[in-house]
């Protein structure tokens, strides 16, 4: 069907509701059989993993760092009694224990206590990468690879539902963090092992899983894709947007720093946009001879000339939708 009614590239957010089982990749791979050329995400998902997949197209590939960096949500459940070479209940097992001695209150406070947590391991098997290399692939190999630490922060975690060996839990995370690693050092602490059994990602700020839309429906009907893409002036929810006048925008796109209207503070991030709604940069508020002005952070729908210092000022009309 994708290739019977091609669809012209895309420019926008497709927040993807991941199915359990296939890769991310194999996820994107079926989007971008509907002529979408230009596409990547803003975190990966374990095939275990379900939810909150945040797919960007066209231009959108450009906002992927400012993406990428919010917080997370997740659901997830987890057994005690194993260890697995990959963390979850889809590795090989390695090692088996009792969890008779875990109380409910026990493995309640242990989940808890991942508030605490301020590093992390990275899993073994990850696409992290050392050399070049993943480290997925090393491990299938047998070839070693140096531990790697990662800092983390773990705003919340709470148990959802406790009857041992058994457990569900909801966590709020810094971007990044390997759900499975905190599991695999829980099932450390309490000397008998523990897996992730599934896990459902609710939410990838500023996105969420209301927000998502179901692969199978997507392919099913590729006509109905354009529809379910969040344009890119209203990608960055949490950042102002600021409407430029024809003029002002016209020295943007020849990367010319125009001046910052009043209420934004220095080092302000904001989305730049023509009258019309057209995406114009990602920019900065920086002082400049003692006066405020956008430095254009990253053009879009083409990138502008090199930011100089000394344009011309242009008014710029200013608002948040």
């Amino acid at each position: 069907m994708a290739e019977k009614y091609p669809l012209p590239q895309l420019h926008g957010v497709l927040v993807l509701d991941k199915p359990t089982g296939p890769t991310s990749t194999r996820c994107l791979t079926a989007i971008k059989r509907l002529g979408q050329k230009k596409i990547g995400h803003a975190g990966t998902l374990d095939p275990l993993a379900c939810g909150v997949l945040v797919v960007l197209l066209g231009e959108a590939t450009k906002i992927a760092p400012y993406i990428m960096e919010g917080e997370k949500t997740y659901f997830g459940a987890l057994t005690l009694g194993q260890t697995t070479d990959t963390y979850d209940s889809q590795g090989a097992v390695t090692a088996e224990a009792s969890a008779a001695h875990v109380t409910p209150e026990a493995l309640t406070a242990a989940i808890e206590s991942w508030r605490e947590l301020t590093s992390q391991e990275v899993p073994p098997y990850s696409a992290a990468k050392h050399q070049g290399r993943p480290l997925y692939e090393l491990a299938r190999k047998g070839l070693a690879a140096p531990v790697k630490v990662k800092d983390i922060s773990v705003f919340d975690a709470r148990a959802v539902s406790v009857d041992p060996p058994s457990a569900t839990f909801r966590v709020r995370v810094s971007a990044g963090v390997y759900i499975r690693s905190l599991v695999h050092s829980l099932g450390m602490r309490m000397e008998c092992g523990a897996i992730m059994t599934a896990l459902t990602r609710e939410a990838s700020r500023p996105f969420e899983l209301a927000q998502a839309h179901n692969l199978d429906d997507i392919l099913a009907d590729p006509q109905s894709l354009p529809g379910r893409i969040i344009p890119l002036d209203a990608a960055l929810p949490h950042w102002p947007t600021v409407v430029l006048d024809d003029p002002a925008a016209e020295q943007v796109r020849r990367g010319i720093r125009i001046p910052v209207g009043d209420g934004f503070p220095d080092q302000t991030y904001a989305l730049l946009v023509s009258e019309a709604r057209l995406p114009l940069a990602l920019a900065r508020a920086e002082a400049t001879d003692g006066r405020l002005r956008w430095a254009i952070v990253r053009g879009l729908f083409g990138d502008p000339q090199p930011a100089r210092r000394d344009g011309t000022d242009a008014p710029a009309r200013q608002s948040t939708p």
